[in-house]
């Protein structure tokens, strides 16, 4: 009994041993199971993450290339518009809604005219040109009242860009008596009625011999437009035909042109065969391409030309033109002693000059919108430039006036010549003051080089200086600010700043050559510091430009102008007679010639436009091998954040060496343009050497700007939501951490991202973040030394800046206030650059 006890006993202690094990051994692979499913888990979320950035990257590569296609097609399409441009200038090719009549340069051949536009894919369409004067006989068929339309716009253009009597018109219309082309009566064309094709013919062809024999001599193109029905088609002779054939043959070469519309003529080189559909149009210098005709001119337009035309015709002197005013010779004239250029004439014809020199320092131009500001500062520069070469004269320009009146002066996708004496273009600078005043900063500095370069040879003024020291560079500066009171208005530090330095300019720049001239609908508020400016050019209606007994500028009709040097004193009055320079086609021809005649090393100008957003520059990505790791290391790395408001354009750089606060931190809720800060700084960093970049990305609306970060650098990690952490190892170069919304970050690695800010600059580790609020960063505010703020008010920055209350900012797009506590004083205004977008 005792011995079956204790083998009872020995069997349950055995069990109870194997149901431990077997207990132990179901722990262990539940243990291994959970591992398992979790390290699927996360496969999975990385495979699923891996997904997510190869086809953001996809998205990114796809936009890019239609983006590129886009850009080339549009980039073609502007070299062809520029032939088109130069081919087909002022009125022969500008739309109906800015034509305008303008005359060709002297001596010049004229061009193609305009009949409508021809459309490829997206682009933009381009002019529809056909040949005529000089060049061709013009036969259209098609819908009758569509034909007239079209010659009624050809009529129109190739008049408007010749000048008055240049071209003699005839009109055989025997269906309506010249009704079809009566509103080109003013110019007194002769209308030649039933029965008379005949003689018509037969006086053309004498002409032609006449030519033939004595040469053309100045002889006007003889245009004639015949205007068939069916009658005078059948009516038509076989003499009547043979000589139709002979000035169809040797016409062109004599000047004589014909347009045609219901009889047929031979085939002939000089005949451009134009046929019409509804308003699409086939002609044979274009093959198949087909035009989409313009609208015809509006009536009221046509009569207007048709009378200024005629009056110019009359007796008597009429308004200098823009070419009118060129010297003979380009670029003649020295500026040792001072600028003078014609901006018009009297009312005898006498060509009035306009001074820049001892006596007449700056210059102070007043009038109301609409007066023709803009056209007479055109006629000034236009002038100055054709009279003194880039040695002699540099222009500085800024426009105030929410538009772009000086881009006509740099190169452009259609035009790539630019104004050689321009050194600066300011244009839709009216909500940026920040320019305004770094051009007059440059100009500061330049009277300060000059003033020294001055003593250095014990000369008192230009003219001295420039005997002194023959091989340095010593030109004549005008320095133009259209609506000035927008740069000067306002109590705040731009406003102030900018007055003491125009003050400092206006008081001692003309002893070192250089003037301002400045332009204004209204000058009230400026009296202190146009009290210099002795030279007043008053447009209609302008007020507080003149003496207050000074009444001449209400008396002027529209293109015309008082100038005035004694202050605006009455009974110094000169009425001038301003030209129309407006046309910029007009411009483009006079600015070609210039560039092509600038001297060597003469170099473009700077062109800011606060419209347009700058691109990262390619100098500042990375590209081809990365340094190696034990690569020599110079001076702390520099991390590009936007581009500096100022006259060279230079990067706005934030240094990261190893002292503490060496962070940054990019406050403000637009997401586009922190993502641009934080990728240019990251790419700026790669560009410069061995680098690993840690980019934590926190919230889903910066995910694929920061893919396309990360594929673009060259060692990232990425983090997220589900595995951030910021305690990073070692690194033997330096390591930047890229923080995409930081103040997402949760309580459990907060304490982590507040050491890796305080001890991390020590060991060559940065943190580069974006925080969406101010109030967010408050607590880790001495662990960052440099901010870069976005859409937050001044006041809510109170807290980092130097003075109590906040910087004075009010944000606006795409601009940004930097400050960097090692070397700033007061924060500067930035261009954040544009990275995403053009992502390569």
């Amino acid at each position: 009994m005792g011995h079956r006890n204790a083998l009872v006993a020995a069997v349950r202690q055995e069990l109870a041993e194997a149901r431990g094990t077997a207990r132990a051994v179901l722990a262990a692979a539940e243990t291994a199971r959970g591992e398992a499913q979790n390290r699927r888990r996360l496969v999975r979320d990385a495979y699923a993450t891996c997904l997510s950035q190869l086809a953001a990257a996809r998205e990114a590569a796809r936009d890019d290339i239609q983006r590129r296609y886009r850009s080339e097609a549009i980039r073609l399409a502007g070299h062809l518009r520029g032939l088109a441009t130069v081919s087909a200038t002022g009125a022969a090719g500008a739309p109906w809604r800015l034509w305008a009549p303008s005359e060709p340069e002297p001596g010049g051949r004229p061009g193609l005219l305009r009949i409508g536009t021809i459309s490829f894919d997206e682009t933009t369409a381009l002019p529809g040109l056909i040949p005529l004067l000089d060049a061709a006989h013009l036969h259209l068929s098609g819908p009758t009242a569509t034909l007239d339309e079209v010659i009624t716009g050809v009529l129109l253009r190739a008049l408007g860009s010749t000048r008055p009597g240049d071209v003699r018109l005839t009109v055989y219309d025997p269906e309506r008596l010249g009704g079809t082309l009566a509103a080109f009566a003013p110019l007194g064309p002769a209308f030649v009625g039933p029965g008379g094709l005949g003689s018509l013919l037969d006086e053309l062809a004498e002409h032609i011999c006449r030519v033939n024999e004595l040469g053309r001599r100045g002889e006007p193109w003889r245009l004639v437009v015949l205007l068939a029905d069916q009658a005078t088609a059948a009516e038509l002779t076989a003499g009547q035909q043979a000589q139709l054939n002979r000035i169809v043959r040797t016409g062109v070469a004599c000047g004589v042109h014909l347009m045609v519309r219901g009889l047929e003529l031979e085939a002939d080189p000089t005949v451009e065969r134009i046929v019409v559909r509804d308003r699409n149009a086939t002609c044979d210098s274009l093959g198949r391409l087909e035009i989409r005709l313009d609208p015809p001119p509006d009536p009221e337009r046509i009569a207007l030309f048709c009378q200024g035309a005629a009056n110019r015709l009359r007796p008597g002197s009429p308004h200098a033109r823009l070419a009118d005013l060129e010297p003979a010779k380009l670029w003649a004239e020295s500026s040792r002693t001072g600028l003078a250029a014609p901006i018009g004439d009297s009312t005898d014809g006498a060509l009035i000059e306009v001074p820049l020199d001892d006596g007449a320092p700056h210059a102070l131009i007043g009038g109301p919108a609409g007066s023709g500001k803009t056209n007479l500062i055109y006629t000034w520069l236009g002038s100055l430039a054709t009279r003194y070469g880039p040695e002699e004269l540099a222009l500085y320009l800024l426009d105030f006036t929410d538009g772009t009146s000086f881009a006509r002066y740099a190169a452009s996708l259609r035009d790539p010549s630019w104004l050689p004496q321009v050194r600066l273009a300011g244009i839709n600078v009216d909500g940026d003051r920040e320019f305004g005043l770094a051009m007059l900063r440059h100009l500061g500095e330049e009277l300060r080089t000059r003033a020294q370069a001055a003593k250095r040879h014990d000369a008192t003024g230009l003219a001295e200086l420039r005997a002194a020291d023959p091989d340095g560079y010593w030109p004549r500066i005008v320095a133009v600010i259209d609506e000035f009171p927008v740069l000067i208005d306002g109590r705040d530090a731009v406003a102030e700043e900018a007055v003491t330095l125009l003050e400092d300019l206006a008081r001692r720049g003309p002893a070192q050559g250089i003037h301002l001239i400045l332009a204004g609908r209204e000058v009230a508020g400026a009296e202190t510091l146009t009290g210099r400016f002795t030279l007043r050019i008053a447009l209609p209606k302008a007020r507080r430009i003149l003496a207050a007994d000074n009444l001449a500028a209400a008396l002027i009709p529209r293109f015309h102008a008082v100038v005035n040097t004694e202050s605006g004193a009455a009974g110094a009055n000169r009425v001038v007679r301003l030209p129309d320079a407006g046309d910029l086609t007009v411009w483009r021809a006079t600015q070609r010639k210039l560039w092509r005649g600038r001297p060597l090393g003469c170099e473009e100008p700077r062109l800011f436009d606060g419209d347009a957003v700058p691109r990262l520059p390619a100098a500042y990505r990375p590209a081809g091998r990365v340094p190696a790791a034990d690569a020599p290391v110079g001076s702390s790395p520099g991390a590009v954040l936007g581009e500096r408001i100022d006259v060279a354009a230079q990067p706005a750089r934030l240094r990261l060496g190893r002292m503490p606060g060496r962070n940054l931190a990019v406050l403000g809720a637009r997401t586009d343009e922190a993502c641009d800060v934080l990728a240019a700084a990251a790419l700026s960093l790669a560009a410069q050497g061995p680098a690993h970049f840690s980019v934590v990305c926190l919230t889903p609306e910066a995910a694929p700007a920061a893919a396309r970060l990360v594929a673009e650098l060259p060692a990232a990690d990425w983090y997220d939501a589900s595995d951030v952490h910021f305690d990073l190892p070692p690194s033997d170069v330096p390591r930047y951490v890229l923080g995409y919304a930081l103040d997402a970050v949760t309580a459990e690695h907060r304490a982590a991202l507040r050491a890796l800010l305080a001890d991390g600059p020590e060991r060559r580790t940065h943190v580069l973040g974006w925080w969406r609020s101010v109030s967010a960063l408050r607590a880790d505010l001495d662990t960052v030394g440099a901010w870069v703020a976005l859409d937050v008010p001044g006041a809510d920055l109170a807290e980092l800046h130097p003075q109590p209350d906040g910087p004075a900012w009010h944000p606006r797009t795409r601009r940004a206030l930097f400050f960097d506590r090692s070397v700033h004083r007061t924060p500067e205004v930035i261009i954040p650059y544009e990275v995403n977008s053009d992502h390569t």
